[in-house]
């Protein structure tokens, strides 16, 4: 039944789904109707919504693309590539393949996020060129599920903002310790669970892909980080001031040490504070002294920026979609829908259903908290609930629907090589079963 199951979802979302950008448009349009039935607004008013939300998600989408270029950047040296695929030995059959990627973007996006995304996708490709039979879409799937687990590791938005004395619902419930949320019973039941399954859930749906379509990772263009090319054959002599500037190792050595004196810093100051600008300032700084001189950094930052064309241009059109959503009261009116029908017992549950449903249209852990929080954590006092497992449980809505959201899927797929439709059937059976162990912890934990 699942082999069928898996071999439908695939073979819709390959005839049916359209490139991630058409269906950032799609739910433009979604969000525009629905506004306009289910609110006050008028279709100018939601216009004025789009319009004036259109550019709020900049220094994100900065954030973003960088992670893209700078991964690549640092991927691109010789010495990360010989680590990435030293490491990609472990793998020697297709089954082992899906496997160790799986359990290594998790971990990796248990710790942080955006380093998760760009870790588990470029690990994916060395092990792809190491097991080249390998089924590179179902092996691509596999390292965004490990995303499936951000939300309730180190780097999980809302458990650390509820955690920080000052934030915005501080009158309303205080802090809430980490060991209430993140270290909770409930929450390391799903961890673990989710952890030491998908891999073989992965496995699983490897082996339950169509076996009319041979999709190895022969056929893909699994070498999407290249060698940068080095000219070491022109004499020190016959180079100009300029070219021996940018061909200084020293120069390059120098403002990465000054870089890294700012990592050991900002730790010291800060604690294990990996938020995403400390990694993108991480790899940007080992892949400059890793790439030895300024010639060839830029050589890879040529290369690099071609995969961060789908963020930049997709990222400002769900920053519309948010602010049509949150201006218009819609997202409110569907928290408050879920409210309505909860009981003590009941409503971290249906807080994550909703969260989810809210997910696909504001993706942002950060802005779905801003949204849903003053709705459901004031739900959770008045009816008894614990504010803890609630807020925990918009977390898990907004990282589970991420697995049918092109939204943060694009950094990956930019790496990869590979558009949405590809990996989206996959992702869907893993939509559907990891609602079992996060419905089990929220309720039952």
């Amino acid at each position: 039944m699942m082999k069928s199951l898996t071999s439908f979802f695939d073979r819709m979302v390959q005839r049916y789904l359209p490139d991630a950008f058409l269906f950032a448009i799609i739910l433009t349009f979604a969000v525009f109707l629905l506004g306009i039935i289910f609110t006050d607004s008028s279709p100018i008013q939601m216009v004025e919504y789009w319009g004036t939300g259109f550019w709020d998600l900049l220094a994100f989408a900065m954030q973003m693309s960088l992670i893209v270029v700078t991964g690549y950047i640092l991927a691109s040296t010789p010495i990360v590539k010989k680590l990435l695929s030293k490491l990609s030995k472990l793998a020697n059959t297709p089954e082992q393949a899906i496997l160790i990627v799986t359990f290594v973007a998790s971990v990796a996006c248990l710790i942080n996020y955006g380093f998760g995304l760009v870790v588990g996708a470029l690990f994916a490709i060395h092990v792809a060129k190491r097991v080249p039979t390998v089924d590179y879409r179902v092996l691509m799937a596999s390292a965004y599920s490990g995303f499936l687990l951000w939300h309730g590791g180190l780097s999980g938005s809302i458990p650390l903002l509820i955690a920080t004395p000052g934030h915005f619902l501080e009158d309303t419930i205080g802090t809430i310790p980490v060991s209430d949320t993140l270290f909770s019973g409930f929450n390391l039941f799903i961890v673990f669970v989710l952890l030491f399954t998908l891999p073989f859930l992965n496995r699983f749906l490897m082996k339950s892909r169509d076996p009319l379509k041979n999709t190895d990772a022969l056929q893909w263009n699994t070498s999407t980080v290249e060698d940068v090319k080095v000219d070491e054959n022109t004499p020190a002599d016959d180079l100009t001031p300029a070219e021996r500037l940018e061909n200084s190792r020293i120069i390059s050595l120098l403002v990465g040490i000054m870089g890294l004196l700012f990592v050991i810093y900002h730790f010291v100051e800060n604690g294990f504070d990996l938020n995403i600008n400390i990694v993108n300032f991480i790899f940007l700084f080992l892949g400059i002294i890793f790439h030895k001189t300024p010639r060839r950094f830029l050589n890879s930052v040529t290369s690099a920026v071609k995969n961060a064309g789908g963020i930049i241009v997709q990222f400002p059109f769900y920053a519309g979609i948010m602010g049509m959503m949150v201006t218009s009261g819609l997202s409110e009116q569907m928290s408050l829908w879920f409210v309505s029908i909860s009981t003590e017992f009941t409503l971290p549950w249906f807080t994550f259903i909703s969260a989810g449903l809210v997910n696909f249209f504001v993706p942002s852990g950060g802005g779905q908290w801003a949204v849903q929080g003053p709705i459901m954590i004031p739900a959770a006092l008045e009816i008894g609930a614990d504010t803890a497992k609630t807020a925990m449980a918009v977390a898990w809505g907004d990282a589970w629907t991420n697995m049918i959201q092109p939204f943060w899927a694009l950094p990956l797929l930019a790496i990869a090589g590979l558009k949405v439709r590809d990996i989206m059937g996959f992702c869907v059976m893993i939509l559907l079963y990891s609602f079992i162990p996060i419905s089990i912890g929220l309720l039952f934990f």
